[in-house]
């Protein structure tokens, strides 16, 4: 069996993030295929003997893993393709029906990984129909090199997961943006005003090391605090901020599914 892992658009951020990292997990440099439009960059230098591709048959020559890393709109398979290993596809608004059409030998799953890929600490959830429990396997094995991967039941959770997990810092970014304009507003000078942000958005990974119910129970415990927090919480709870994260969540899920 074939065991290179081939890479199509191996040196955008998540085709590059996931390349140097099943490097760095011991993939021998000989087994990683790359093939982009520019030709090799100096993205790999630290892996001599990477396999530059020259087209979509050299890609393929001596690969059990093709991962599809570009944008769907750079993604045109002229003919259906005979390779018979396994493909996962990290575009969005390519379903795995239309995958099917193009890799009708293959096994085919379909991941959305979130930020932090490059670290290896990204959120990567994926979905496939159904397939040999050696091949899910494989696709966890694989998607484990950028981060924490869980399976999820179709593709309409997949597009969900595109818009929560997949969003990254964004909506942190947002609030933090938001938190900032008020206090230069108020006339917190900008450097005391970033660092008070940043206080708020570094402080909150501790949250996190258990479960969801200690966000709630946080909460909980702040409200009956009944002081500053409990004030400002409340306000923005009259506000709508649940109802604006779920209007958020919910366009940008449309998104992913008709993308």
């Amino acid at each position: 069996m074939a065991q290179g892992i081939a890479i199509l658009g191996g040196t955008g951020w998540l085709g590059l993030a996931l390349g140097q990292n099943l490097l760095r997990r011991g993939l021998p440099p000989g087994a990683l295929h790359l093939l982009n439009r520019r030709g090799p960059t100096a993205d790999y230098d630290g892996w001599p003997g990477v396999h530059w591709a020259t087209d979509l048959d050299d890609l393929l020559a001596g690969a059990g893993v093709v991962v599809l890393s570009v944008r769907p709109g750079d993604y045109h398979i002229p003919v259906p393709q005979s390779f018979g290993g396994l493909v996962i596809s990290f575009m969005a608004g390519v379903p795995l029906e239309r995958l099917a059409r193009d890799w009708p030998r293959a096994t085919i799953a379909r991941a959305m990984p979130g930020g932090g890929a490059q670290e290896g600490q990204a959120h990567v959830p994926w979905c496939a129909g159904e397939i040999p429990a050696a091949a899910a396997t494989r696709v966890a094995g694989v998607l484990g090199a950028i981060g924490m991967v869980d399976r999820v039941a179709d593709e309409t959770a997949l597009a969900y997961m595109s818009a929560l997990s997949g969003s990254g810092a964004a909506y942190p970014a947002l609030m933090a943006q938001a938190m900032y304009h008020d206090a230069i507003r108020r006339g917190i000078a900008p450097d005391v005003a970033w660092r008070a942000v940043r206080s708020v958005v570094c402080g909150a990974p501790a949250l996190f090391t258990q479960g969801p119910e200690q966000a709630a129970a946080l909460l909980e415990s702040y409200h009956g605090y009944r002081g500053v927090t409990a004030a400002g919480l409340t306000a923005a709870e009259a506000s709508g901020f649940a109802e604006a994260i779920t209007a958020a969540l919910e366009v940008a899920t449309e998104k992913a599914l008709n993308f």
